[in-house]
């Protein structure tokens, strides 16, 4: 018995066919683009899950990985430093004020010191010098090393969970010999513990964040709907002029308000502290006033028509009817806020001088600075702390987000 396929005419199956692959180009190029765009996100969280050696090593690393060989007679955790070039010797000093340590020697160094030099043992080109890591896994000073063969290292794959907490720690600018010595501290008794640290922490940043984020957002959710119920469904002299001037305000790029609303924010007094960064969210925007009145203006008049007949005023309207058909919307201009104040990194650059006012995205960028020198794999893994709370949230919001996108300006 013939199928429906088979009943149709030859140049509909080949058009059938030719769509049909097409949707497959178009797919597999979508597929390639994600996984560009993805790539940087997947190196962020491989990173944040490495010892500090293998971020910046070359070949890339994808995957963490632990090695380990014998020093002194004693499997040991190790770091790979580097592969040695051409043979050699690994010597102890045995006269002179180096005496006592050891060293790798080239054979042309080592027969022209070989009177004041003691061999422990030969070294082969493409051998590695690796060096013990500690039980938090940092390579201290004074670590032993040896310069041992390929097959000599055993090596496994390894995610070093621990450099989350560890990260959250640098984030109050404590050193990694300072983050050492706490974890050492942990398993000894209450009375031998250094006492509290004033520095602000992970969860000083993380406040200080959610405090720009939730009032912005609120200000944003008020203000805006206010404004633009003004220009959706009241009729007075001048509305569409003034929308128009309104909307212009959108081409005043950001670095030309600056120095006037620092000046302002400075004679109010608001300098070094968080509410330039989320008092003006009160005052309304063009982009989320021109968002939510093409929303309003697709929801029919004669619901507050019915409603001034009932005698409902004009603010009851817009709160008891507008608001509650408006969610979709509201949600998307919050959500379009929270995305912007969590990641806001001038603003809090211009305005805030004390490290205990810092948002996350500011205390990032202080510890990147840190004249120490960058931990990448801290910084990767705060990194993953600090936008997780985006991704979650865009992921639990995407269905109302794209209502609200698709359904604003569906009706002039």
């Amino acid at each position: 018995m013939e199928t429906a396929a088979e009943k149709s005419p030859a140049p509909v199956r080949a058009s059938r066919a030719r769509a049909s692959r097409r949707q497959y180009v178009i797919y597999g190029l979508l597929a390639c683009a994600a996984l560009v765009f993805l790539t940087p996100l997947a190196w962020l969280l491989a990173t944040s899950l490495k010892p500090v050696e293998q971020t910046m090593s070359m070949p890339p690393t994808w995957i963490p990985r632990t090695h380990s060989a014998l020093l002194d007679g004693e499997r040991v955790e190790v770091s790979r430093d580097y592969q040695v070039t051409q043979p050699g010797v690994i010597a102890e000093i045995t006269a002179g004020p180096e005496a006592g340590r050891r060293l790798l020697f080239t054979d042309e160094q080592a027969a022209a010191r070989q009177a004041e030099i003691r061999v422990l043992h030969r070294v082969e080109s493409g051998w590695w010098r690796v060096t013990e890591r500690s039980a938090t896994n940092i390579v201290a000073r004074t670590a032993r090393w040896d310069v041992v063969p390929p097959e000599a290292i055993e090596s496994r794959v390894r995610f070093r969970w621990e450099n989350y907490p560890k990260a959250l720690v640098a984030l109050s600018g404590k050193s990694v010999e300072e983050i050492e010595a706490e974890a050492r501290r942990g398993a000894s008794a209450p009375a031998a513990a250094a006492p509290a640290s004033d520095a602000p922490g992970f969860s000083t940043f993380l406040g200080n964040t959610l405090t720009v984020c939730v009032l912005g957002v609120l200000g944003v959710v008020f203000s805006n709907a206010l404004v633009a119920y003004g220009f959706a469904r009241l009729r007075w002299r001048g509305r569409d002029t003034f929308f128009a001037i309104t909307l212009a305000t959108m081409m005043v790029p950001f670095p030309v308000l600056v120095v006037p609303l620092y000046g302002l924010f400075k004679q109010l007094g608001w300098i070094g502290t968080l509410l330039p960064l989320w008092a003006p969210a009160w005052f309304a925007s063009a982009f989320n006033i021109f968002l939510l009145r093409q929303f309003f203006r697709t929801i029919p008049e004669e619901l507050s028509e019915a409603a001034r007949i009932d005698g409902c005023s004009e603010f009851a309207i817009f709160w008891r009817i507008i608001l509650p058909l408006s969610k979709p919307a509201l949600a998307t201009a919050a959500l379009l806020h929270f995305l912007f104040a969590w990641n806001d990194f001038m603003g809090p650059l211009l305005y805030l001088t004390r490290q205990k006012s810092f948002t996350l995205a500011l205390a990032l960028q202080s510890y990147q600075s840190q004249q120490s020198g960058v931990q990448w794999h801290y910084l990767m893994a705060a990194s993953a702390v600090t936008i997780l709370p985006i991704v979650l949230l865009f992921f639990f919001a995407q269905k109302t987000f794209i209502q609200g996108i698709a359904t604003t300006g569906s009706r002039s």
